[in-house]
């Protein structure tokens, strides 16, 4: 159980890390700055500084924040009981819900590099949590026989180890061009998301709901579900 202290501590953690998310959505990620959110929370710098070290550390701290609300959502999408490409339009659609309510944390994850800002490995965790979902599906989908038969070939300067893990792992009907493929649906799926966040698709797309669903199902159909 945490002491006093430590809850304290969390709680003051968590209150920045709110403040932080307001200044994203005011001047977005390359602006933020420890000072501005210290002021907001009527702090001196110096006290802010105890908490967060650098404002490289409370970006982290906000894109493990998003990464993880975003994998929270798309693991409550999916219902491992429904048939593979129902699961796959499930979590897309839970994926675009989660960007539409979030666009300044989604803009932050995918949006412009924060100029003199490197995401350390300690977010790729969070990171995966999404694609991970896809993977399961993909897995499922190939235990299951709802796959179709692949050639089996393995290209392992291609794809790295980690991702083909992520990506249903090891399976008969899960080979290198099934995996591409899932790569590409799973980037497709963001890139049509941030085409709509970021309104490049005004002028193209009347009625984005039923674009995003149609995308999505195309995507669904080139990896055999």
């Amino acid at each position: 159980m945490p002491t006093a202290r430590e809850r304290v501590r969390a709680e003051i953690t968590a209150e920045i890390a709110g403040a932080a998310r307001r200044q994203l959505a005011e001047v977005g990620a390359a602006a933020l700055s420890l000072r501005a959110v210290a002021r907001e929370m009527g702090m001196a710098s110096s006290a802010v500084y105890r908490y967060v070290p650098s404002r490289d550390d409370l970006l982290t701290r906000l894109i493990i924040d998003a990464y993880d609300d975003l994998g929270a959502a798309a693991e409550a999408a999916d219902a491992p009981g429904d048939p593979p490409r129902q699961r796959w339009l499930a979590v897309c659609r839970a994926v675009r819900g989660w960007a539409r309510e979030h666009p300044h944390e989604y803009a932050l994850l995918y949006g412009s590099p924060v100029p003199g800002y490197r995401a350390p490995a300690e977010t790729v965790p969070a990171a995966a949590r999404a694609g991970v979902v896809l993977g399961r599906i993909l897995g499922d989908a190939a235990r299951s026989g709802a796959l179709p038969e692949a050639a089996g070939d393995r290209d392992p300067a291609l794809i790295s180890e980690e991702a083909v893990a992520i990506l249903g792992g090891e399976h008969p009907a899960l080979d290198e061009a099934v995996r591409v493929r899932a790569l590409l649906a799973w980037s497709a799926m963001f890139g049509t998301i941030s085409f709509e966040l970021f309104g490049h698709l005004v002028g193209s797309v009347l009625d984005t709901d039923r674009w995003f669903d149609r995308a999505m199902g195309e995507l669904a159909a080139g990896l055999g579900l």
